[in-house]
């Protein structure tokens, strides 16, 4: 062998090559576990939005929206009850809908008792990977939670 050749030796490269792998190991992980929490705070956010936006409808109306799109953007328009201009498109999509998507939880609203009470589920699009908790509130404005399934009333709160 030459005395004078620049380079890395296999060995070295290889040695790199495993350190590189072990750090990846152990920060892969938690990077998952920042973004799942990331998301559930997200969604804990959000249904304190909704909260407060159906407190703001039914305090204009007289009672709580039948659809979580009546939330939704007026698109320049004078608010009304179909479109309130209380939340964004992302969290009150327009059409009609009762549900919509954010941070990996999906969103359920549901009016019940004649538009007088209402309830929004949080629950995770991939249980595991974007949410482990389920999450619950109604006219009441607690936030209930759950580990195993979607959250209810009888949950406790968070």
């Amino acid at each position: 062998m030459r005395s004078n050749q620049k380079g890395f030796s296999l060995i070295e490269l290889l040695i790199v090559v495993a350190i590189i792998l072990i750090i990846s190991a152990i920060s892969i992980p938690n990077l998952l576990r920042a973004r799942i929490s990331a998301n559930e705070a997200s969604a804990v956010s959000s249904l304190r939005t909704l909260n407060t936006s159906c407190i703001t409808y039914n305090t204009t109306y007289g009672v709580y929206p039948t659809k979580l799109s009546y939330l939704g953007p007026s698109n320049g328009a004078t608010p009304t009850s179909t479109s309130s201009d209380l939340l964004d498109q992302v969290i009150a999509p327009g059409g009609g809908v009762n549900t919509s998507n954010k941070s990996g939880y999906t969103f359920t609203y549901a009016v019940g008792n004649s538009n007088y009470t209402y309830t929004v589920n949080a629950d995770p699009i991939s249980a595991n990977t974007t949410g482990v908790r389920h999450f619950f509130t109604d006219a009441s404005g607690v936030i209930r939670v759950s580990f195993t399934a979607t959250a209810t009333a009888a949950n406790s709160p968070l």
